[in-house]
């Protein structure tokens, strides 16, 4: 015989799962390599970042998937905002040549979105639920920074290369 199933439980199995699903994404983008010897961990973000402007972008736009699915789950404006903030740090700074890369080691945008994510949880009201334009809003501002990275490392290369073969 089974036992009765309440409301809530109901209500946030699909929220569970796909926090879950994010979680997996973050840990993978952030800290899927534990580095020997240390308790320092790496994900695919950072290494994808060592490719000169499609890591950084191919890296922008997962990001930029767990924030669309964060503002599907209910979280208020202002937690998108920041979680778009530190999408556009890693992403700004991590265009930079070789200061850059370390950085996108140590940040870890996906964890800390997640962390964000997960502290609202409990506390996010769906009436405040951020509506479609704002995540159109916000997703096309990221792929205009991302593609503006995009653009400034191609150029970058170019010139290297033609200063290297000049």
């Amino acid at each position: 015989m089974s036992q009765p199933t309440s409301k809530l439980a109901v209500a946030t199995h699909p929220k569970i799962t796909s926090i879950q699903r994010l979680r997996k994404l973050s840990r993978l983008l952030d800290n899927a390599i534990g580095i020997p010897g240390t308790t320092f961990r790496i994900g695919l973000d950072p290494i994808l970042g060592l490719l000169p402007g499609a890591g950084d972008f191919v890296g922008m736009l997962l990001s930029a998937y767990i924030v669309i699915e964060a503002a599907q789950l209910g979280l208020p404006r202002a937690t998108l905002g920041r979680m778009v903030f530190n999408i556009l740090v890693e992403s700004v700074v991590g265009a930079v040549p070789v200061l850059g890369d370390l950085f996108d080691f140590a940040w870890k945008a996906n964890m800390k979105n997640m962390e964000l994510l997960e502290a609202h949880l409990g506390v996010f009201q769906e009436s405040k639920k951020a509506n479609r334009w704002l995540i159109f809003l916000l997703v096309a501002g990221l792929l205009i920074v991302s593609v503006g990275i995009l653009t400034f490392s191609v150029l970058v290369i170019e010139l290297l290369w033609k200063a290297v073969t000049a």
